[in-house]
């Protein structure tokens, strides 16, 4: 029986969300067809739109499907027509790619709101910072983040994809022009995210082709992955913080990065003494567990997170850095099993350093 405690990088399908996509499975019409089919699957979309909508606060119409974060981070950042793109140091690869410029964030990995005064001054921006990071789960202050950036005139796109169903995620109350989402970190089906666009800010299509999706995101629909997109937008966010108390208390020793912050309650990113993160993940993965040493967006491979390097850590330190993800179907068995694991590997790795 293995333990899965990777949920920041994909989540297990929800039960509920299955079923909403077996069920789609035999809606046999094209979502833009006009016959019995056609509407029937039409229907299907529009109503997880309204769903993801309510879940967002937001309109239906501001909602664009798109095949995942990434994409819908493309969209924003290459789509508004601006002269400059400045972004956090933490932030996911898809919107690190399109940077002219980072914004610096503290040692706790919070955007320097001072450094950010400064960067702003300039030609027209769009400022991208994400809600909650992927591996240390930092969660942003967004509203005082978009105080400054509109009071000096300037647009502001959230990735949003690790805060979705961890945390309330509301597009008015956040106050940003721009805003992606995604399902599979919290048990939606993967190849699945949204941009949600605030009425009246044009964003070029990075694709050409077709008028769905008010002509932002032409191509047929995938209606099965909207579908349980939808599905899950019904239900209520994850709580994990019991279990992640649980885990953290049991990590005798360890450095928890972005400790002194809030901090999605089901993310751990610890180091512990002597135990490198390339062997670690192997021997944990031969004991039955799954982690992760940072984003899984890096081609597999374990090297020094970005993340940490921008919050100061030093090189010896990140090295060893651990992410632990916990999600909807964790149990305390699983958390139980962890901790055992990390105690006879660090009993391990202080007898070869020794």
């Amino acid at each position: 029986m293995r333990t899965y405690l990777d949920h920041n990088a994909t989540s297990p399908l929800r039960p509920q969300v299955k079923a909403a996509m077996t069920a789609a499975m035999e809606v046999a019409g094209n979502p833009s067809s006009v016959h019995g089919e056609g509407r029937a699957a039409r229907k299907l979309m529009d109503d997880a739109r309204e769903a993801l909508a309510f879940k967002l606060g937001c309109l239906p119409p501001m909602i664009t499907f798109t095949s995942g974060g990434t994409e819908a981070n493309n969209m924003a950042l290459r789509g508004v027509r601006i002269e400059r793109r400045l972004v956090s140091a933490i932030e996911h690869p898809s919107v690190l790619s399109s940077a002219t410029a980072t914004i610096p964030v503290d040692e706790q990995g919070r955007v320097d709101l001072t450094a950010l005064e400064k960067i702003l001054v300039g030609p027209k921006a769009l400022v991208s910072v994400m809600l909650a990071n992927n591996e240390t789960g930092i969660i942003q202050d967004i509203k005082a983040i978009a105080e400054v950036i509109h009071k000096a005139g300037h647009f502001l796109h959230v990735d949003a994809v690790q805060a979705f169903g961890k945390v309330p995620v509301n597009f008015g109350m956040l106050g940003v022009d721009l805003l992606t989402v995604a399902a599979h970190k919290v048990g939606g089906p993967k190849g699945i995210g949204a941009l949600v666009i605030r009425d009246g800010l044009v964003v070029e299509p990075l694709l050409n082709g077709g008028g769905q999706e008010l002509r932002r995101r032409p191509g047929t629909e995938n209606i099965m992955a909207i579908a349980g997109f939808g599905a899950l937008a019904a239900l209520e966010n994850i709580d994990c913080g019991a279990l992640t108390d649980q885990l953290q208390s049991g990590l005798h020793g360890a450095t928890i990065f972005s400790n002194k912050s809030p901090r999605l309650r089901n993310t751990t990113c610890f180091a512990m003494p002597d135990m490198k993160a390339d062997t670690a993940l192997m021997n944990y993965d031969l004991e039955g567990i799954a982690v992760s040493s940072g984003s899984a967006c890096s081609s597999g491979k374990v090297a020094r997170s970005h993340v940490l390097e921008a919050m100061g850590v030093a090189p010896e330190i990140s090295a060893r850095a651990i992410r632990v993800s916990l999600g909807w179907n964790t149990t305390e068995q699983d958390i139980n099993h962890f901790i055992a694991v990390t105690r006879k590997l660090t009993a391990r790795a202080k007898l070869r350093a020794a």
